[in-house]
């Protein structure tokens, strides 16, 4: 009940506009939790408003209350945006939520959409509808015979007050005007003058400009809204030292890849459409119980160890491995990146392989056991003894501020996005602090968290800042868990966990992608692709890898520890490759704007337990609408038939764009094929051809 605390009201205003006027001195409402008229369970808001809700520019961001009257006049709900320098930038009026109208809820809806990053905030109106009540008085009375005369006298008195609000069109006054003059002419039928008066024309500006009063406002919630790239884009994970890795087959050893090699990749993700190049981290790696091929124990005088386990006498995490390059390569590398369009992003990985350099200048920084060693990373039974990991309870500030240099430093060199490891393993509170105070210094600076772990974790870490976030997605497989899923990350976190979908990891190779077969493939990144404003991939997916080593979810002969050279020319020549579907879904993703929002996602109902239906409607700012249907069988081995039963309120449909037998044209954004839908629509996917509809609503001009 916190937030209704700084409730104003509104005596009487009849513009769109709220102009408030506390409560005067000693009025017996001082102190009051309830306004006019009760506002509660506002969203989005994230603990009484300690955390803004997120946001990009762009998005439709839903907004909601329950608010409430006594008696039986009419209510209006409404929703204001306001911009960073705190002026009104949208006013949108609210609904019933599609699905619950007239089921008593006095839930309200609707949809704001802020233009540019910021510290936006919003509020929630509640306010008495001079019109409506009237409307609805005047529909009852009049045709029971009652007062009559009287119910048209104000009706008239009521349009000519709105008529002369000069907040309003010279159209709109014009029109009520108009109106005003004919239901006050006595001599009319009172057919005429009523119906003059309930005219669409009057009826669309009392809804989008109502004629107010008793306005109730409440407290102003935080929004933040990042860079595009905060929360949109689509992102591809390679290895810099396995790009251009050479092998020299008399001897086994390898050359290692570096930026220059590196760089020669980046052409062919640009031209697939990612928006975001990462790396795993790039720094000089630790000789001491260095991990060999597959995660073993005892690593070969050639073997590079994995990237993870950061430290040795080259440096730490403000050093670059020797064999990837100078700090001048890499400017090089991101300049070239950023030349094609893409972003890169580093790992942060905020551990200690036992050579770093903080295992001699700072070993409070780790923790010492009982024998004097120091504790290498478990996951029990899993052991990782060539990982320290961090103990910030030791010296907090001391370890805080030398991250915050690392990833200033960072930053310096272009890089303004940061895949973090295991975040969870983290105070919560350090992320807080670190997230805040990196984009203190510089803006627009973007946090993902792989956080595979409990919710309420995942969860939190969204509150203290980060952007976006991994996710269970990646082992959602069946019908049943994908549309639960979609449903929970769509509508009921997207305030402060935003998700983003990774189709493989170097660390996860699903049992779907090691026995689906390339069907599982496509299957998954359409899903990711088209589900979520953010999706990734990790190099090899488009090639189909889908051998794990035994009793492990994960690659074999995993890229983590070895070099791996793959060759994509000849996968394109062989036609053996996922890469031109991939290119086709950055390129729908791109041209549709309801694919690059998240809360905009409609689960449909089908009668197969293998075919997943969803679609994405957007409208922009010039009331142009967007709309994709996605259906998908997610058998990758069989073929499926259903029946899809859509939702057709979610598609927003307009009389012009209806064919003469009530259905829509969709078009097949893969197929390139046409057809006419409705309700009920019968499909079939062949997992082995064409496992999915990827589908765009035609609309027809007014």
């Amino acid at each position: 009940m916190a937030f209704l605390a700084n409730v104003e009201l509104v005596t009487k205003n009849p513009e769109n506009r709220a102009e408030s006027t506390t409560n005067p001195t000693g009025s017996i409402t001082d102190g009051l939790r309830f306004g006019r008229f009760p506002i509660t369970a506002v969203q989005p808001v994230i603990e009484d408003g300690r955390f803004p809700a997120k946001a990009v520019p762009g998005e439709g961001i839903v907004v909601g209350a329950t608010a409430f009257r006594e008696g039986h006049d009419q209510l209006g709900v409404s929703a204001v945006l306001h911009d960073a320098s705190g002026a009104q930038r949208q006013w949108v009026r609210l609904s019933a939520p599609r699905g619950v109208r007239g089921m008593g809820t006095d839930r309200w809806e609707g949809i704001l959409t802020p233009s540019e990053p910021g510290n936006w905030t919003f509020t929630i109106e509640a306010w008495h509808d001079r019109y409506g009540t009237w409307h609805h008085n005047a529909d009852v009375k009049i045709a029971a015979g009652v007062d009559v005369d009287l119910m048209l006298a104000e009706g008239a008195a009521l349009l000519v007050d709105a008529a002369y609000d000069e907040s309003r069109s010279d159209a709109d006054r014009g029109t009520l005007g108009r109106a005003a003059e004919v239901i006050g002419d006595a001599s009319r039928s009172v057919e005429e003058r009523l119906g003059a008066a309930f005219s669409p024309a009057v009826v669309d500006v009392a809804h989008r400009h109502p004629i107010r009063e008793l306005v109730t406002v409440s407290a102003r919630y935080p929004l933040l809204v990042e860079r595009d790239r905060a929360g949109r884009g689509a992102w591809y994970e390679f290895f810099p030292r396995s790009e251009g890795a050479v092998k020299d087959h008399t001897t086994g050893a390898w050359t290692s890849g570096n930026f220059r090699t590196a760089a020669q990749r980046l052409d062919a993700v640009a031209a697939m459409g990612f928006d975001v190049l990462y790396m795993p981290p790039i720094h000089p790696i630790g000789i001491q119980h260095r991990k060999g091929p597959n995660n073993t124990l005892v690593a070969g005088p050639h073997d590079p160890g994995s990237p993870w386990a950061i430290g040795g006498e080259a440096g730490g995490h403000d050093a670059i491995h020797p064999d990837l390059g100078t700090f001048e390569d890499f400017d090089a590398f991101v300049a070239r990146a950023g030349e094609l369009g893409l972003e890169v992003a580093l790992d942060l990985a905020l551990q200690a392989a036992p050579d770093h350099p903080w295992v001699g200048t700072n070993p409070e920084w780790f923790t010492t056991r009982v024998d004097g060693t120091i504790a290498y990373a478990e996951n029990p039974p899993k052991k990782y003894q060539d990982i320290y990991p961090l103990n910030f309870d030791n010296d907090p500030e001391g370890l805080s501020k030398e991250i915050l240099r690392i990833v200033l430093l960072w930053v310096s060199h272009g890089v303004k996005i940061f895949r973090v490891d295991n975040p969870h393993t983290k105070p919560v509170w350090f992320w807080e602090w670190l997230i805040a105070e990196v984009n203190k210094t510089v803006d627009g600076v973007v946090f993902l968290a792989e956080a595979f772990t409990r919710p309420a974790m995942m969860h939190a870490l969204g509150r203290a800042g980060f952007q976006q976030s991994y996710t269970y997605f990646t082992w959602r497989n069946t019908k049943e868990e994908i549309e639960t899923y979609f449903n929970e990350v769509s509508h009921e976190s997207p305030a402060y966990f935003r998700p983003n979908f990774f189709v493989n990891t170097p660390d996860i190779l699903t049992e779907y992608l090691q026995y689906g077969g390339p069907a599982a493939f496509k299957i998954r990144a359409t899903l990711a692709a088209t589900a979520s404003p953010m999706w990734g991939v990790y190099a090899g997916f488009e090639l189909y890898e889908h051998v794990a080593r035994p009793g492990a979810e994960e690659y074999i002969d995993n890229e983590k520890f070895e070099y791996k050279a793959r060759d994509w020319d000849g996968a394109a020549q062989s036609g053996r490759t996922l890469a031109p579907f991939i290119t086709r879904l950055n390129h729908l993703r791109r041209a549709h704007p309801a694919l690059q929002d998240l809360q905009n996602l409609t689960v449909h109902h089908t009668t197969d337990d293998a075919t997943v239906a969803y679609s994405k409607h957007k409208t922009m700012p010039d009331g142009t609408k967007d709309t994709i249907i996605v259906v998908a069988n997610v058998d990758p081995h069989v073929t499926r038939e259903a029946t899809v039963i859509l939702d057709l309120a979610a598609l927003e449909l307009e009389p012009q764009d209806l064919t003469a037998a009530g259905g829509f044209y969709v078009d097949d954004l893969i197929s390139g094929e046409t057809w006419e839908w409705n309700e009920y629509n019968y499909v079939r996917r062949d997992p082995h051809l064409d496992p999915v509809h990827i589908l765009s609503v035609r609309r027809m001009p007014k």
